[in-house]
C-alpha cells in the first residue's frame, strides 16, 4: 500500500450527478452557489418540501471538492466559542441553547443519513475533549462547571475514565454522547445524487464572479461564461465570498492540516478506542485531534493553522509540509505501536474563521432575496447541514420557533486582516501554533 500524492485526502470520490458548467443565460427559482454540505442540504430540504420549486446548484468546481469533502469526518457538537465563554458573552439562557442546537444539529446528519439510506462510513460513538496539559485541565475545568451549572449531559472523565475509553495517558477529559464519525466526501455526494434524484439541476467548473440586484426582483449571478437570473439566491461558499465583495463580514480563510495512516496494530487500534469508534480532541487551542477508521487506520489533523492568502507558493508548500510531519509524530506518541506507522495520506483544507468564533447564516445586506452562510469556524459537519435546513426553511416563509440563535445574524465583525494587519495575524496564529504543539 503506498502513499498518495500530497494534497490528495483520504476518502475516495463517489458518483456525482452530471455538472456540465454555466454557460449563456440561465433562469431558476433558486439558485444555490457551492455545493458543499450547506448548500446542498439547502437544496435538498428546498426540493423535498416543495416538489414544484426550480433549484439550480451551480459550483465552482465540483461537489466536495471543497471543505465538505476534505474534513476528517468528526461529527460531534460544538457551535461557537466554548461553553463557558459562551455564558459569558450570551448568558446562561443562550448558551443552553447554543450548545442543545449543535446536538440538534448532529442528530439532524444522523438522521440525513439514515433518510438517504447511505452509510458513509458512519460510526456512531461519543466524542471526548481530554488534555494532558496543566493550560488543557484549566480550560476543561472552566467548561465543566459551565455545563452543570446548564444541566447539560457532559460528564467530566477522570484519568481512569478516559483510559477506560482510550489508551493515552490523558489527565481529564468531557464525554460527549452524541458524537459519530464518518467519510465526509460521500456525505456530500449521497446529498448530490439526492437532490438531483429529486430534480435540482447542476452546473459545475463555473466560479462565481458577482453577485447583482435583479432589475425587478431576485438577484442576477454572474460566471465566467454565463448568467443565471434565480428569484432567490443562497451563497454557501463560506470564506470566499471576500472574493466577490459580499458584505457578510470578515470570514477569513485559514488552511488546516490532515493525514490518515495505513491499518495499524491491532493492539494500538483497539487501544485507542477503534471497537467503539471515539474520536479525541485536544483541549488545547488549535487542538489536535484523532479518530480511528473503518479499515484501521487512524486519522490526526489540527494543530498547526495558516493563513494562506499572500503567503505565495513555496511558503505554502513548506507549511504544509511542516504540519504535516508534524502531525504524523504526535500521531506516533499516542501508543507504543505506532512508533513506525506509515502516513498514506496527507492533505489540507480551507475553514472559515470568523472574529467572534460565531457563524454567518442570514440574509445579506442590500441584496434582496440572498442569503450567505459560512464561517463555522472548522465545526461545520454537523453545522454545515443544520443551517442549510434553516435557510431553506426560511425560504419557504416557515417560521423559526423561539429567539433567533447568536449566529442567525446577516455579518461577522469586520477583522483588520488587510495591509499590517495580515502579517500580524499570521504572526499571532504562529506563536499559537507553536505552543500548541510543545504542549501537546
Amino acid at each position: 500500500m503506498s502513499a498518495r500524492p500530497a494534497g490528495t485526502p483520504h476518502w475516495d470520490p463517489a458518483e456525482l450527478p452530471p455538472q456540465p458548467p454555466l454557460h449563456g443565460v440561465v433562469t431558476a427559482d433558486v439558485a444555490v452557489v457551492g455545493a458543499g454540505l450547506a448548500g446542498l442540504a439547502c437544496a435538498y430540504h428546498l426540493a423535498e418540501r416543495a416538489p414544484g420549486l426550480d433549484v439550480a446548484v451551480v459550483d465552482a468546481t465540483r461537489p466536495a471538492a471543497g471543505a465538505s469533502g476534505r474534513g476528517t469526518g468528526l461529527l460531534g457538537p460544538r457551535a461557537g466559542p466554548s461553553i463557558d465563554r459562551a455564558v459569558q458573552r450570551f448568558g446562561p439562557r443562550t448558551a443552553r441553547r447554543m450548545h442543545q442546537a449543535s446536538v440538534r444539529a448532529v442528530e439532524d446528519v444522523l438522521d440525513l443519513c439514515a433518510r438517504l439510506d447511505v452509510s458513509c462510513g458512519l460510526r456512531p460513538g461519543a466524542q471526548l475533549v481530554a488534555t494532558r496539559s496543566r493550560a488543557g485541565l484549566t480550560s476543561l475545568a472552566r467548561q465543566a462547571r459551565a455545563y452543570r451549572g446548564l444541566d447539560l449531559d457532559v460528564p467530566v472523565l477522570s484519568p481512569l475514565g478516559v483510559r477506560a475509553r482510550v489508551g493515552v495517558p490523558y489527565s481529564a477529559g468531557l464525554l460527549y454522547r452524541t458524537a459519530a464519525t464518518l467519510d465526509p466526501a460521500a456525505l456530500t455526494c449521497a446529498l448530490a445524487r439526492a437532490c438531483a434524484a429529486k430534480g435540482v439541476r447542476f452546473y459545475g467548473e463555473s466560479p462565481l464572479r458577482a453577485v447583482r440586484a435583479g432589475d425587478l426582483v431576485g438577484s442576477e449571478l454572474v460566471f465566467p461564461h454565463g448568467r443565471l437570473y434565480a428569484g432567490q439566491t443562497v451563497v454557501a461558499v463560506n470564506s470566499a465570498a471576500q472574493a466577490v465583495g459580499l458584505p457578510v463580514g470578515t470570514v477569513l480563510p485559514l488552511e488546516v492540516y490532515a493525514v490518515a495512516t495505513a491499518p495499524v496494530r491491532r493492539t494500538a487500534y483497539e487501544a485507542l478506542g477503534g471497537r467503539n469508534g471515539y474520536a479525541v480532541v485536544d483541549a488545547v487551542p488549535m487542538a489536535p485531534y484523532f479518530r480511528t477508521l473503518p479499515d484501521g487506520g487512524l486519522v490526526a489533523g489540527g494543530g498547526t493553522v495558516t493563513v494562506p492568502v499572500g503567503l505565495g507558493t513555496d511558503r505554502l508548500r513548506a507549511a504544509r509540509e511542516r504540519a504535516w510531519n508534524w502531525l504524523g509524530h504526535w500521531l506516533r506518541t499516542l501508543h507504543p505501536d505506532l512508533h513506525d506507522v506509515s502516513v498514506l495520506h496527507r492533505w489540507s483544507g480551507r475553514i472559515g474563521m470568523t472574529g467572534d468564533g460565531l457563524p454567518v447564516v442570514g440574509p445579506v445586506r442590500g441584496l434582496p432575496d440572498v442569503w450567505y452562510i459560512g464561517g463555522c469556524c472548522g465545526h461545520g459537519l454537523a453545522l454545515s447541514v443544520a443551517h442549510g435546513a434553516h435557510v431553506a426553511a426560511a425560504l419557504l416563509g416557515e417560521p423559526e420557533p423561539g429567539d433567533p440563535l447568536p449566529w442567525h445574524r446577516s455579518a461577522a465583525p469586520r477583522m483588520p486582516v488587510q495591509g499590517i494587519g495580515r502579517p500580524l495575524l499570521r504572526t499571532a496564529l504562529d506563536a499559537l501554533g507553536r505552543y500548541t504543539r510543545r504542549t501537546c
